[in-house]
């Protein structure tokens, strides 16, 4: 049997993908997981999402829709984590291209279910923010979310969307998502987490880093992203929720707004009216913000006192529990040394290393 998981916002989405087919389906089946080539700065310093233009070595599945193997390559300058997932994982990733808008994407998902027939369609989200109004003032990307939204709600074949981890992206509060979750499927535990361990010594997801914390049982609050976001870790963090679908859409104002798009600069002018922003214009604010920042250096010695300092404060703010990205950007390091910068905190202090998290020590 096949199925078809689309990972709703790309990135980490795909590795929780992993991990739900080996917990709900186990070895009964393949997956293709349909994902964006969307990564943080840190892994592609280039704004917005990547389309089949942007790799080497991509191969056709359908007449619209490519898969992305092992020896896929993006073409510099940008970058992708998806040729190395494909190397680690059984399953076939195959690319979302959104530059076509909404009706380019659904084009995608009719194609693959017509060409796979697959047993089962999951529509996956971790975090929750596809349940977004638009006007959440913690939202801080809505578009990727919507535009798979508004996809699936047009394809002739039944979505299930599930959503694990509710509010672990830290775009909405886990209160105000508690009343819309539907029937609990699956709570995640440890041994789930053993399908997505390898991949998350290197891979920056934020959301599905605490996802896989929380199943361990690592409890507290965490500090994400470069503003430092407070997430609280609790019971319910490892949970998988099956939501309406209907329910999603009458809720997502920039889903119901973008359903007859072609083209993402379109999905880009109703986020901006909807939401105030687009997340592709902060992104090409930031990158450009970046390309005038000097080369980072990585002094070991300057790097455990800066720590310090930062760990006093972040128990000031009641932090238990921060991100290897957080702390690289918090430390005015630039994503090239996120990977050194791990390996020297583990390496030095490996009692405070719950993985993939870092734990701030209480106060001597």
């Amino acid at each position: 049997m096949m199925r078809l998981i689309v990972a709703a916002g790309g990135g980490g989405d795909a590795v929780a993908a992993t991990m739900l087919h080996a917990a709900l389906y186990g070895d009964e089946d393949r997956a293709v997981i349909l994902t964006y080539a969307w990564d943080r700065l840190l892994i592609d310093p280039v704004p917005g999402p990547r389309g089949p233009a942007n790799f080497t070595g991509l191969e056709p599945i359908t007449p619209s829709v490519w898969t992305v193997p092992a020896g896929a390559r993006p073409i510099a300058p940008a970058g992708s984590t998806l040729p190395r997932l494909a190397a680690e994982f059984p399953h076939t990733f195959a690319l979302i291209d959104p530059h076509h808008g909404t009706e380019g994407l659904t084009r995608q998902l009719e194609e693959l279910v017509d060409h796979l027939a697959p047993e089962s369609i999951d529509l996956l989200d971790v975090g929750g923010d596809v349940l977004a109004r638009g006007d959440e003032p913690t939202l801080k990307s809505p578009l990727a979310d919507a535009l798979t939204l508004a996809a699936c709600c047009q394809v002739n074949a039944p979505v299930r969307l599930l959503l694990a981890g509710p509010g672990l992206d830290g775009e909405l509060p886990l209160d105000d998502l508690r009343g819309l979750l539907g029937t609990l499927v699956h709570t995640f535990t440890a041994k789930d987490v053993d399908t997505i361990s390898s991949v998350l010594e290197w891979h920056p997801s934020e959301a599905t880093g605490m996802l896989a914390a929380t199943a361990r049982g690592v409890r507290g609050t965490c500090e994400v992203r470069d503003a430092g976001l407070p997430v609280p870790l609790t019971d319910e963090g490892p949970t998988l929720h099956e939501v309406d679908l209907d329910e999603a859409v009458s809720r997502n104002q920039l889903a119901r707004a973008i359903m007859a798009t072609e083209s993402l600069d379109e999905v880009e002018a109703h986020s901006r009216e909807i939401c105030g922003y687009s997340e592709i214009d902060y992104e090409r604010n930031k990158a450009a913000w970046l390309s005038e920042q000097p080369p980072a250096k990585l002094d070991p010695a300057g790097v455990w006192t800066e720590l310090e300092q930062f760990e006093a404060e972040a128990r000031s703010r009641g932090v238990t529990h921060t991100t290897f990205r957080h702390i690289t950007e918090a430390l005015n390091l630039n994503g090239s040394q996120r990977d050194g910068l791990r390996r020297l905190l583990i390496g030095g202090r490996p009692e405070q290393y719950e993985p993939p998290l870092w734990r701030i020590t209480a106060e001597v």
